[in-house]
Order: structure tokens, then sequence, then C-alpha cells
């Protein structure tokens, strides 16, 4: 099942290198790989939403899903899973980006991404919060073009940073529910 599964991935890597892949679009997918980078984005975008009382709640509750999402993926799941990167394995795959020492599963990049716009697009359910989303989507699909992930890999950094949004909101709304008490005392 495990090899079914990693020829699918393969296969749908090299068909993204041999006829999706331009000269004319690769700037554009390296630039947004590059908006996952550490996760500095979002990091940023956290903090700027920090000053305003208005978006506050939402800066706070981002930054603490991109740390939850942080510790599952890169403290646990990459050195249990221990997958090495597609270019390692995958014959005839050449990476776009310069080659990465951790471990493939699950991406980072879509985690943190995933983790930080589920948050926004609860916060802002308008046009802010889908823009987060597609921005998230595309930070995703960077990571398959640049050939530094997997499909599975980018599908479970995502999965990881929804769920870490969710448990962010839930703790959120805990601790706001907690002081509401506190304050009515």
């Amino acid at each position: 099942m495990l090899e079914w599964i990693h020829n699918i991935d393969a296969q749908i890597l090299l068909f993204i290198q041999q006829y999706l892949r331009s000269d004319l679009f690769t700037w554009l997918w390296k630039g947004i790989t590059f908006l996952g980078d550490g996760g500095w984005f979002w990091i940023v975008l956290g903090l700027l939403f920090l000053f305003p009382k208005k978006t506050r709640k939402a800066g706070v509750t981002a930054l603490l899903a991109l740390a939850i999402g942080a510790v599952v993926t890169n403290l646990c799941l990459k050195d249990l899973v221990a997958r090495i990167r597609p270019y390692d394995s995958v014959e005839g795959l050449v990476p776009l980006v310069a080659r990465l020492k951790d471990y493939s599963f699950p991406s980072g990049h879509t985690c943190a991404s995933f983790a930080c716009a589920g948050v926004y697009y609860k916060a802002f359910p308008g046009k802010w919060g889908k823009a987060a989303m597609v921005l998230a989507v595309l930070i995703a699909l960077s990571r398959l073009y640049v050939g530094v992930h997997y499909p599975t890999d980018v599908l479970a950094g995502a999965l990881v940073g929804t769920f870490s949004a969710l448990a962010a909101l839930k703790l959120e709304h805990a601790l706001v529910r907690y002081y509401e008490e506190r304050k009515a005392k």
C-alpha cells in the first residue's frame, strides 16, 4: 500500500516537472514558496495583527496555531516518519530550490500556512480570510512545483495545520470564557 502511494506521489511530481514547469512561471512559484520559508510571512502577519486592538485576538490565536503546528510537524512527525525528500528518491526529479537537510513528511510550509490561514478565515470570514486560504493553498502547491515535497506531504501538512488552527481557536475560546468568568466574580 505505501509503495503504491509513493509511486503515485512520484508520478505526480514527474508530471508537474515535465508538463507544468516553465521559465515563465518558475520565478512566481519560487517566490510563493519563499513566503513559507520558516513561517516568516505568517509570523510577521501575526505580529502586525497584535498592534490594532481589533485584530489582536486573531494575531495571538494565529501565532498559537503556528506554534502548535511547528511542534507537531517539526518536533514530532518529521523525525517519527523520517521520509526522505522526493529529489533523493524519485529518479529524474530536479528540485528548483536548495536541497533541504530535514525530512519531508509533513510539509512544514503547508502546515504553517493552513494553521494561520485557518485562524484568519475564522476571524475574517470575508475577503481577507479567503485571501489567506488562497495563499495557503498556493504555498502548498508551490512545494510540489519546486520539487521538495510529495503530494501526501502537502496533504498531511494541510491536515496538521487545520488541526492546529482548530486547536488554537478552541484554546482561545476557552481562555476568553475563563477570563470573562473571573472578571464577572
